[in-house]
């Protein structure tokens, strides 16, 4: 295969978020394990994971395909651009979804594999099509982006449980001000391609300020809970305190003049939440 096919079959991938599912995977695991680590079962998640969302993310390419080729943003993608045909990036993306999905019922457990399974469907056949719909499909879309930590979590345990519940709130949480912003920033790339988006439906911004800060506000509770139930300690407490205290302050600057500056700055801090979230599960876990 040539390098430039490679590089499309690659992009179909969708590789910076299959990298973030795998990260908030990893962090659910070691949030979960009691013990020590099964490598076999965390290597099977990590391979799983990624193969499923990389399968997720070929065919999302696949049904947006119409959708992309008419947004400046994405109107290069490999599908909508020509070079790859939209068949063939349906099989990819199947194949590689249920050789995840296989990885995982032999590496980890059932409940983690229905979970891999939920979040491909939820986010293909539900919130894809919802972005056309309803300018709520933001919160919809949160589901299957959260889902992954709980997996991880759920394969170190077999079972939900309350933490596995509270870092998926986290999660749930932390993707609302990020696509808010996201939303904000190419909301007249967005109008273009058909989707109904928040800040199309109310332009002064003022919803989408709002709604940022409230899910800030929620994510900064949320992410000291670990350490209330007993399955964090002082140093996470400490430094999830500080990024969530750091990410209120850019929300309720967007709340008071949305601007694209202002969005950008809530975007790029978003960013920086579930990097230092993950250092602090694994500092965490390496000082029990």
């Amino acid at each position: 295969m040539a390098p430039s096919r490679v590089a499309d079959f690659k992009e179909l991938l969708k590789p910076g978020i299959s990298a973030f599912v795998v990260v908030t995977g990893i962090a659910g695991y070691l949030l979960g394990v009691q013990v020590s680590i099964d490598w076999l079962v965390l290597l099977g998640l990590i391979s799983g994971t990624a193969l499923t969302s990389g399968g997720s993310g070929a065919l999302n390419h696949a049904a947006e395909r119409h959708h992309d080729a008419m947004m400046h943003r994405t109107k290069d993608r490999p599908i909508p651009a020509g070079r790859v045909d939209f068949r063939g990036a349906y099989v990819y993306g199947v194949a590689l979804l249920v050789t995840g999905l296989g990885v995982l019922v032999v590496s980890t457990n059932p409940l983690t594999t229905i979970l891999a399974l939920a979040t491909s469907i939820l986010y293909i056949v539900v919130y894809t099509p919802l972005k056309r719909v309803t300018a709520h499909n933001t919160f919809v879309g949160a589901i299957p982006g959260a889902l992954p930590i709980l997996g991880g979590f759920t394969a170190a345990t077999g079972a939900f449980g309350t933490v596995g519940w509270v870092v998926f709130a986290i999660l749930f949480l932390w993707q609302l001000p990020h696509f808010y912003a996201l939303a904000w920033k190419y909301r007249h790339d967005y109008a273009a391609g058909g989707f109904v988006m928040l800040p199309n439906v109310d332009p002064s911004g003022k919803s989408t300020g709002r709604n940022a800060v409230i899910a800030s506000l929620l994510l900064l509770v949320a992410g000291i809970l670990p350490t209330a139930l007993g399955a964090a300690g002082w140093i996470y407490l400490i430094g999830m305190m500080a990024i969530g205290t750091a990410f209120t302050i850019p929300a309720f600057s967007f709340l008071s003049e949305p601007t694209d500056e202002r969005a950008r700055r809530l975007m790029l801090t978003s960013l920086v939440y579930v990097p230092v979230f993950f250092v602090l599960v694994v500092i965490d876990f390496l000082l029990r």
